[in-house]
């Protein structure tokens, strides 16, 4: 690698297989733990003098510290060839570490295994999630496996790669081929990974055929009837913005006048656009790619949106660390997608999702992660039609309790207990089948909070 080469490089930002570091660690060990990681993903380059900022602040080397570093290498079992460069940019030293995929997984450090997870590098820390890690690393990396039929540069997109990378702030000062090789989308034997393919190619279905977008408009709250479908093919950005647009044109939208002079109005989404953003992100980049009995799925009904991907939650996550861990089953479509702002830090998706929702007053998204990983977005209904639709499931008291807290968010129990004409303990009680069925929550104190209703769809039995 040219100091050429490598300033162009820090150009590219941190992500999934490029690692910044201001200067070395006092433990040198921790530049273990990172190649380890890389080794046990899809390679990656980590740079020592430079900061986080993409600012060089160089380092300085003796033949002491260069036998440390070879020591470090060493670290790693089995053994690995990293190539190591020492490199004068802007008249500063940085020291650059080449590490390629292992072909020996899984790589450790002291015995213990660490992975990348987005552009970060964690350690395995179970047995349990050791074993499902490498049990099923085949399929959770399809991403950086060789597509044996694209030939470049016959399928190769020229022109969508340059769009990519004026989107991600890349340089194209070098060769398209060494910019592919600086992302790790070529293989050590010059093959293209799919997740280049899923990118680049002009025909990526020509290739990958299953990898589609279903989008289908149904009427009422089941399948029975189709109004509308689109089959979205391209590659994986056309799919994610195809469907948002196809989302956007069958939602319902209001109105707000922004001025009172009667300037532009602004369009507003029945649900905020950005939850659907990070739902399509999150399809795209985690789906299970070696399924190819399945395709990424919209399907709009009257009450709901429901957004899945084949493959359900990744082996290595349990459902009790749902939402508050994770990790990347396409790590580098994950940073593909991250470079052009699709997708922020992995993890930060379902919380997003999450808030969006709560902001605007919506039920939160559910999420189901069987076979299949789907995100459910509960369409607003008029809450005179949708307690309409409760009315077989609830009591008279029930219905007088909602309309009430319809009608004032921060009624007391009291309040309630005159309205139903019942006692206290009879309003605690009904209070608590609300709770239970979920339509019903408390937001703060009990003097000072308020009462929120969940507008979930009623039971279809």
């Amino acid at each position: 690698m040219t100091s050429r080469e490598l300033e162009l490089l820090i150009q590219e930002k941190e992500g999934y297989t490029i690692e910044y570091k201001q200067s070395f660690p006092s433990k040198l060990s921790e530049l273990a733990t990172e190649l380890c990681a890389f080794a046990n993903a899809a390679g990656g380059v980590l740079l020592v003098g430079v900061n986080d900022k993409q600012q060089i602040t160089g380092v300085t080397l003796d033949n002491t510290q260069r036998s440390r570093i070879q020591g470090v290498i060493n670290l790693i079992d089995p053994a690995i060839p990293i190539k190591v460069w020492e490199r004068p940019v802007n008249g500063k030293t940085i020291l650059c570490f080449d590490c390629p995929a292992g072909e020996q997984k899984p790589y450790a450090v002291s015995g213990s295994i660490y992975v990348r997870n987005g552009p970060n590098s964690e350690r395995i820390i179970s047995i349990e999630q050791m074993r499902k890690f490498f049990q099923h690393s085949d399929s959770i990396f399809f991403d950086t496996a060789p597509c044996t039929s694209f030939r470049y540069t016959e399928d190769f997109d020229s022109d969508y790669f340059k769009e990519f990378t004026e989107k991600a702030g890349i340089t194209t000062n070098i060769h398209e081929h060494r910019l592919l090789e600086n992302l790790k989308l070529i293989t050590p034997d010059k093959k293209f990974t799919n997740a280049a393919v899923l990118f680049f190619a002009k025909n990526v279905q020509d290739h990958i055929d299953h990898a589609i977008l279903r989008c289908v408009l149904f009427k009422g709250t089941d399948k029975r009837y189709i109004l509308d479908s689109k089959e979205i093919t391209g590659n994986l950005v056309v799919q994610y913005e195809e469907a948002l647009k196809y989302i956007i044109s069958k939602l319902n939208l209001r109105y707000d006048i922004e001025s009172e002079d009667g300037g532009p109005r602004k369009e507003i989404l029945e649900i905020p656009e950005t939850a659907f953003r990070e739902a399509l992100a999150n399809a795209l980049c985690h789906r299970s790619y070696y399924d190819k009995g399945g395709v990424t799925m919209v399907e709009i009904y009257d009450d709901r949106v429901e957004i899945s991907n084949p493959g359900g939650l990744v082996s290595t996550i349990t459902p009790e660390e749902f939402g508050t861990k994770s990790f990347s089953r396409n790590p580098l479509i994950f940073g593909l997608m991250q470079r052009i702002a699709l997708v922020e830090k992995v993890g930060s998706g379902i919380k997003r999702m999450r808030d969006t929702m709560k902001e605007v007053n919506l039920i939160e998204p559910t999420f189901q992660i069987g076979g299949f990983f789907t995100v459910i977005f509960y369409r607003p209904v008029a809450f005179e039609k949708w307690l309409e639709g409760w009315s077989l499931h609830l009591n008279t008291p029930l219905i007088k309790i909602l309309l009430a807290i319809q009608e004032q968010e921060r009624i007391t129990k009291p309040q309630l207990s005159n309205v139903i004409g019942q006692g206290k303990t009879s309003v605690d009680n009904h209070i608590t089948k609300l709770r239970n069925l979920g339509l019903l929550t408390r937001e703060g104190s009990d003097k000072s909070g308020k009462w929120l209703i969940n507008q979930i769809p009623p039971p279809t039995t």
